[in-house]
């Protein structure tokens, strides 16, 4: 299971690394499911693909194709829009990997830790984003997303300061300065339809509040949306924790949920 590295970009931060379960040969008769596994770090270069990495793997062994995503970020050429046209690049760049014909591409589900909440939760809900809108046009559509701790409401959590001014650093604003720039990343107004979304938070996070995932549910439930939140024991780290509970939940509701095939293409328009 060792991972493959591929560029999607020329910034040496723009790159995905996969990683097949074991045995998956040349041409699997049945495609193998895909998760992409996005890191958190409040979008800061100074945390990078490495938290992912123990989570791919893990998913690998588990018999699911895992895709870890590096962007860029705060402090090594990201912030708006590049850290967010990054990950929709490296989406739309799966059908273009090294062995994708063994991937499923028809059912693929995104998973994040709080910044990378934020990052999975905006991406499964790229289809509603206006024409000229950083990654707008999917390319490869989302079927599922794990929220783990995410920074879902983001005029709430730059109000909040969370991380020390995490959002403002992304977006070089407040929100009532760049009201388009937090419209077009802002997951409470991206909620999709017809994706499996899944929220897991600790009830003793004190980095990411939990109420960012209930304030979520609430924005997907007033259009009809439902979000499954589950809260669990323990503060915000334990949720990357591969050998913790929070985890193997997520493990297994991603086994559960992807490879199950919903039909129709996952190229967009």
């Amino acid at each position: 299971m060792t991972p493959v590295r591929t560029a999607y970009g020329p910034h040496p931060d723009q790159f995905v690394e996969l990683t097949l379960p074991a045995g998956t040969g040349p041409a699997p008769a049945v495609p193998v499911p895909v998760v992409v596994v996005l890191h958190g770090g409040f979008w800061r270069a100074a945390y990078g693909v490495e938290l992912a990495r123990p989570l791919a793997a893990d998913l690998a062994a588990a018999g699911l194709a895992a895709v870890a995503v590096e962007y860029r970020r705060v402090g090594s050429g990201g912030g708006w829009p590049a850290t967010l046209a990054d990950v929709a690049a490296a989406l739309d760049a799966l059908p273009d990997l090294p062995g994708a014909d063994r991937l499923d591409l028809s059912d693929v589900a995104v998973v994040g830790h709080s910044a990378g909440g934020h990052l999975a939760a905006w991406a499964a809900g790229r289809s509603r984003l206006p024409e000229g809108a950083p990654g707008a046009r999917p390319r490869v559509r989302v079927a599922a997303a794990v929220l783990q701790a995410g920074v879902l409401d983001l005029a709430r959590a730059a109000g909040q300061r969370l991380g020390g001014g995490a959002v403002q650093d992304l977006f070089g604003a407040e929100p009532a300065h760049a009201p388009e720039r937090y419209a077009a990343a802002d997951p409470v107004r991206l909620v999709p339809t017809g994706v499996d979304l899944l929220c897991v938070h600790g009830t003793d996070d004190e980095v990411v509040p939990a109420e960012q995932s209930s304030r979520y549910a609430a924005a997907a439930a007033a259009q009809g949306t439902t979000v499954d939140v589950r809260l669990v024991p323990g503060d915000h780290m334990v949720l990357i924790d591969p050998a913790g509970e929070p985890w193997a939940l997520v493990r297994e509701w991603l086994r559960a949920r992807v490879g199950g095939g919903r039909g129709g293409s996952t190229l967009g328009p």
